[in-house]
């Protein structure tokens, strides 16, 4: 059983070191959160073995080896295994049957995101959908912010784009001043909350 030195308030196992994977747990530990990351490749642990909390090679299909390792005590899970679709519903599952509390899982498709959650998934998110849906908002300039002013007065800004005559991009007074009540008011600019996409 892995255990922790200093047990943070929220501890979370990453199981798949692809590229994903490798990027929510080196993020996670930047934030001070406790890692245990798990993948089959050798490779891949020997790779982040000095960079993340916890690193350990195991077959995540296999409940025993899950429940050998402490994932059970541990706050939440992240299945970040996208290619290998068996293995991720498997994955998902044993993390189920071991008792984690908060299961989050990486799928390509919406077949697969729907399976995942039936055998015990609690968030599915689909990060090439979403990016690919997120930059293809930034192209068009369809990203919405909105200014929000102290006395609750808010007004939509669109995503500011290049002059057509000189090309240039607006300057930030301009592309932000979309809005205003009185030189005294502090703005804060926010994106405004949309829910997970999922692909069509």
């Amino acid at each position: 059983m892995v255990k922790f030195r200093n047990p943070a308030p929220t501890s979370v196992v990453v199981i798949g070191l692809g590229r994903f994977g490798s990027a929510v747990a080196s993020s996670l530990v930047r934030m001070g959160t406790e890692v245990l990351a798990i993948d089959e490749d050798p490779v891949l642990v020997e790779r982040w073995a000095d960079e993340l909390t916890h690193v350990a090679q195991a077959d995540s299909t296999n409940e025993q080896a899950l429940l050998q390792l402490g994932v059970a005590d541990l706050d939440r899970a992240v299945v970040a295994i996208g290619t290998d679709i068996e293995a991720s519903v498997l994955t998902v599952l044993a993390l189920a049957e071991a008792g984690v509390a908060d299961i989050w899982a990486k799928a390509i498709t919406r077949k697969h995101g729907q399976i995942l959650e039936r055998v015990g998934a609690h968030h599915v998110v689909y990060p090439e959908f979403s990016m690919g849906e997120r930059v293809a908002h930034m192209l068009t300039g369809g990203m919405m912010d909105y200014i929000e002013f102290d006395d609750d007065f808010s007004s939509p800004a669109p995503w500011p784009r290049r002059s057509p005559g000189t090309g240039r991009w607006p300057s930030r007074h301009h592309a932000a001043g979309t809005a205003s009540r009185s030189s005294a008011s502090s703005a804060r600019v926010r994106t405004s909350p949309t829910p997970v996409p999922r692909p069509p």
